[in-house]
């Protein structure tokens, strides 16, 4: 019987987590375990895993793979553990037959193999304990991520608006695990509404999934003059809830537009 070859297969894995490499061969002669020689090599042609007529064969494995592979014999799948992001590539799975004439090769079958890493909730963070010309500026940051998000912004909500606000998105690379961390920082006008929330994003790569962080909270106080410069000089900081990243007071006398900020 000659070889059968499938097209090349696209799996997934998470970063720390186990990656599947099948191998989908049929055995349509029922061939058992002690008549196959069975391996995996990745791109490089190092081996991940040799299975010599029914006997696993350790020494044949690359030193980067060993004690991370496990076979499943009822789906004819290897499975990596431990998946990391230099792990993505392609596979190749081999079947060889072990008859009278030596060994005959009768399947093989290719896999791409993806790695994600789950980026961090987006958390927001003020710079400064004041506003100034109306003015707040805001950090916004999200970390242990791959691949590369593909971009990262604030969104400004009002009762009757939302609008977005862009910036260079700054991002640092690990040099051993491979993920990313990513951060922008934007100075954001204070809108004259009493309340509006901001909320940053991230656009993931390849799905276009969006990260969300909770929102940071702006409360505009209208106040007349002489409970203002009663209050000008006393800021309050407010804890973090569990539904809001930050929340801002902002302290305005009615008759101008003089304002202080409590936090």
């Amino acid at each position: 019987e000659g070889i059968s070859s499938a097209a090349s297969l696209k799996s997934q894995a998470y970063f720390n987590e186990t990656g599947e490499l099948p191998c989908h061969f049929t055995n349509s002669q029922n061939l058992s375990l002690d008549e196959l020689v069975i391996f995996w090599q990745d791109q490089d042609n190092l081996v991940l895993y040799e299975l010599y007529r029914g006997q696993e064969k350790p020494h044949n494995v690359n030193s980067k793979y060993m004690g991370r592979t496990s076979f499943d014999q009822a789906t004819w799948t290897l499975r990596l553990h431990n998946v990391q992001i230099k792990d993505k590539g392609s596979y190749q799975c081999f079947i060889h037959h072990k008859g009278p004439h030596g060994l005959v090769p009768i399947h093989q079958m290719s896999s791409d193999l993806s790695v994600l890493a789950n980026f961090s909730q987006p958390e927001i963070n003020l710079l400064t304990n004041h506003t100034e010309n109306s003015v707040i500026n805001l950090t916004c940051s999200s970390t242990q991520g791959y691949p590369e998000p593909q971009r990262m912004y604030m969104l400004l909500n009002t009762k009757n608006s939302t609008t977005e606000h862009d910036a260079d998105m700054k991002k640092s690379q690990n040099n051993i695990t491979e993920l990313y961390n990513v951060s922008i920082r934007v100075s954001l006008p204070i809108p004259p509404e009493t309340n509006v929330s901001i909320v940053c994003v991230l656009q993931l790569e390849p799905s276009k999934t969006l990260l969300f962080s909770l929102p940071c909270n702006i409360e505009t106080i209208k106040m007349n003059r002489k409970a203002s410069e009663q209050t000008k000089n006393r800021a309050e900081v407010h804890e973090r809830s569990d539904d809001a990243q930050c929340d801002v007071n902002i302290l305005k006398t009615a008759s101008d537009d003089n304002s202080t900020t409590d936090f």
